[in-house]
């Protein structure tokens, strides 16, 4: 298959103040849309690989021949990652969780003030580059962690269900270097709703 650009999901001002709408242009139109045809330029040549979609190319990452295995996980990767970083920001929604994905955050790290902590901190000492995830693993459980470049949590058999970039792309244009506030202010964008469908699906795979 050819791999699309997905549509941002909402006005390139849609985030204004918080994450303006040059950063948006710049992050979606350009960023993602080169891993895109990064992609689909490593490819080409890959006739096994072009019926894959990017969560089965991603989960079967060791059937990736060698020399092109660092490039797929760079672009499909990040493809992935972006795709959903975008989604999960989508304005309106539930501000907080609610429901079972309520009841499993509060289980797994004690509340949810204390996963904003736990999460902020994972893509606030990031060093470089690189995504802060909430995954559901194998066993339904939740967990959270960081991951460098395009590591995506989908080639340890994880199901990611919210990400934030860390990438500088992301947020120098606001906030230059100061991550922290980034991170701060990317909390306050999450559409818990979405997150929470795709805890549902995730679980129920």
């Amino acid at each position: 298959m050819t791999h699309q650009l997905p549509p941002l999901p909402y006005p390139y001002n849609a985030l204004e103040p918080h994450i303006g709408e040059a950063t948006l242009l710049l992050h979606h139109d350009k960023h993602h849309a080169a891993y895109v045809n990064n992609l689909n330029a490593t490819l080409e040549t890959q006739a096994a690989l072009q019926g894959y979609d990017l969560e089965t190319l991603l989960r079967r990452i060791g059937e990736v021949p060698e020399a092109i295995r660092t490039a797929i996980i760079n672009n499909a990767g990040q493809v992935h990652a972006h795709t959903l970083y975008f989604e999960v920001m989508t304005p309106g929604g539930a501000t907080a969780p609610h429901g079972a994905l309520a009841e499993a955050i509060d289980k797994q790290f004690g509340s949810f003030a204390a996963f904003r902590e736990q999460f902020a901190k994972a893509g606030a000492t990031r060093f470089g580059s690189g995504w802060a995830w909430l995954v559901v693993k194998e066993d339904g459980q939740l967990a959270l962690y960081s991951t460098a470049n395009g590591d995506n949590p989908l080639m340890q058999g994880h199901t990611p269900i919210l990400t934030m970039d860390v990438w500088e792309h992301a947020y120098y244009l606001n906030y230059q270097n100061r991550r922290p506030d980034y991170v701060s202010t990317f909390l306050g964008l999450i559409n818990w709703d979405i997150v929470g469908a795709k805890y549902e699906t995730a679980l129920h795979r």
